[in-house]
């Protein structure tokens, strides 16, 4: 991906898109990909960095939804099992079988759990990725070492998916801008056009790193932006009433070692009756999550202390070694983008997860809510919205079947798998400079050499793009990250062409953002 050259193509005024896509998290990246497939022409703007907001923030599940299957919302569990399935043969350098462990203390939970997830089995079909099973106490503890044995009666294994939701994201972009999307981050919508009818005819946007302004043709617009997609609503209609109920979730990593194994572990009831998951995730160990209504969205949400107490809380009642707030590495807080409850109602369990394409009378076209696990069948739901908008019959979708960038059948051994067959390239770049091969940090494997990829091929303008999204350094250890964003700094301003007022004034902006994942003393 190359942003310079994307942004020539904003200087065609004569030009009309077939879909202009508002937002470049995964709802968004899902509506290109899709369109691109049939064929049509696509531009999509985010605002910030792909993936930035709650894209990037997730439990990183690919999942059909146990809790879902739970509450009866049969249809959204046999939809996300298929895109589950097919994710992981479109991306298998960064969706894998996990298999996941809920601890037994007794009988009644042994049957219970054991046929809920038989059915589980049953509705993944052919794309099923490993048969349910319960096994002993012995087995469960040899499997998770850090699980407390006390009152245990044994374990229900079951399989689902994991996956790096920002890598997901980049990869995505940058499959839809090989197949001619034109895709840009850090530019911003600042209005709708209309017609003397009131039909949206396009839209006005302004690049963020120059000021530059555009104005954009396009037959269609797609209002993709997650939790913000009241906002583009309202410039559409200031009237328009909210649709979006923001609902934070937040996530703790803590050092892999708590839990030991390469299994996951699933607690099916905490104390308010949701769920929580320890994941193994880059050698570390992701917990989480939470679901805290919030009023107005924020692009960088920052986790209660009320949040980490719980999750801490909680935790330390099935680890044998009780985690600290000490023990916290980092701490990440995501918004989901739920659909807005009967007036009076703070449950967000009541709040459905099942995603809603809006067709407002200006023909804008708004998705909200789902998850990370249906972005695909997302984007298939709202690009089916073009005829209806525009009168044009559009082939099929082809999105199903696509391979993303990067997938390859030899996933790479370690850090490197991420990068599917971007990995020897990346590699290939230390013959080019032999200093790329030294570490960033030296508790972690990533080399200069990733930040010069991700400038180059990967649309990374801050250092934030780089240790927040391209690596996940910020997520997986905030203080490393904070150690290792001179370096990365000074390694971007020379291939960006950059000065040391930029190398110090991207420094302060990234220690601002670093401090919130950071646990306060």
């Amino acid at each position: 991906m190359n942003r310079p050259e994307n942004l020539l193509q904003l200087k065609d005024k004569s030009k009309t898109w077939d879909i202009a896509v508002i937002g470049g998290g995964s709802s968004g990246l899902g509506v290109a990909l899709d369109a691109i497939s049939r064929g049509l022409s696509v531009i999509l703007f985010e605002k910030a960095d792909f993936a930035k907001g709650t894209s990037s923030r997730s439990t990183k599940l690919v999942h059909g939804g146990v809790r879902y299957l739970a509450q009866g919302d049969v249809g959204l569990v046999f939809e996300a099992l298929k895109e589950r399935g097919k994710l992981l043969k479109n991306a298998p350098h960064l969706a894998h079988d996990q298999p996941f462990i809920i601890p037994i203390f007794t009988a009644k939970d042994r049957l219970m759990y054991s046929l809920g997830l038989k059915v589980y089995d049953w509705m993944s079909g052919r794309l099923s990725l490993g048969k349910s099973e319960f096994i002993s106490k012995e087995e469960t503890l040899k499997r998770l070492p850090g699980l407390k044995p006390k009152g245990l009666y044994g374990g229900v294994v079951y399989h689902d998916g994991q996956f790096d939701d920002a890598r997901l994201a980049i990869n995505l972009a940058q499959s839809a801008d090989e197949m001619g999307t034109c895709v840009l981050n850090y530019v911003s919508v600042t209005s709708l056009t209309k017609n003397e009818s009131g039909k949206i005819t396009g839209l006005r946007v302004s690049d963020r790193l120059t000021n530059n302004k555009y104005n954009v043709n396009a037959k269609m617009v797609v209002n993709a932006t997650g939790v913000f997609a009241d906002k583009i609503l309202k410039m559409d209609n200031p009237s328009a009433p909210k649709t979006i109920q923001p609902s934070q979730g937040i996530h703790i990593v803590l050092d892999q070692e708590f839990l030991g194994g390469k299994d996951a572990l699933m607690i099916p009831k905490t104390k308010d009756g949701r769920v929580l998951f320890a994941v193994p995730w880059h050698s570390k160990l992701v917990v989480g999550t939470t679901d805290t209504l919030r009023d107005k969205p924020k692009l960088e949400p920052e986790a209660l202390q009320k949040e980490i107490d719980f999750v801490l809380e909680t935790a330390a009642g099935y680890l044998a070694r009780k985690p600290t707030r000490a023990d916290i590495r980092s701490v990440f807080a995501g918004l989901r983008p739920l659909a807005r409850p009967k007036e009076g109602s703070t449950k967000t369990k009541e709040i459905s997860r099942s995603h809603k394409v809006i067709l407002s009378e200006s023909g804008l076209v708004t998705i909200t809510g789902g998850k990370w696990t249906t972005f695909r069948k997302m984007g298939e739901d709202t690009v089916e919205y073009f005829t209806r908008v525009t009168g044009e019959k559009i082939p099929e979708s082809n999105s199903l079947d696509m391979k993303i960038h990067g997938a390859t059948t030899r996933v790479p051994e370690g850090h490197w798998g991420i990068y599917g067959f971007d990995a020897k390239p990346i590699q290939d770049l230390t013959k080019e400079n032999k200093t790329w091969e030294e570490l960033l940090h030296p508790d972690f494997p990533n080399i200069q050499a990733e930040v010069i990829w991700a400038v180059r091929e990967e649309m990374a303008v801050k250092v934030e793009d780089v240790l927040s999204r391209r690596i996940r350094l910020l997520v997986l250890d905030a203080q490393a990250a904070i150690d290792a964003a001179p370096k990365v700094a000074d390694l971007m301003a020379k291939e960006l062409g950059k000065d040391q007022d930029w190398v110090a004034a991207e420094l302060s902006d990234f220690e601002k953002t670093a401090k919130k994942y950071l646990i306060k003393k």
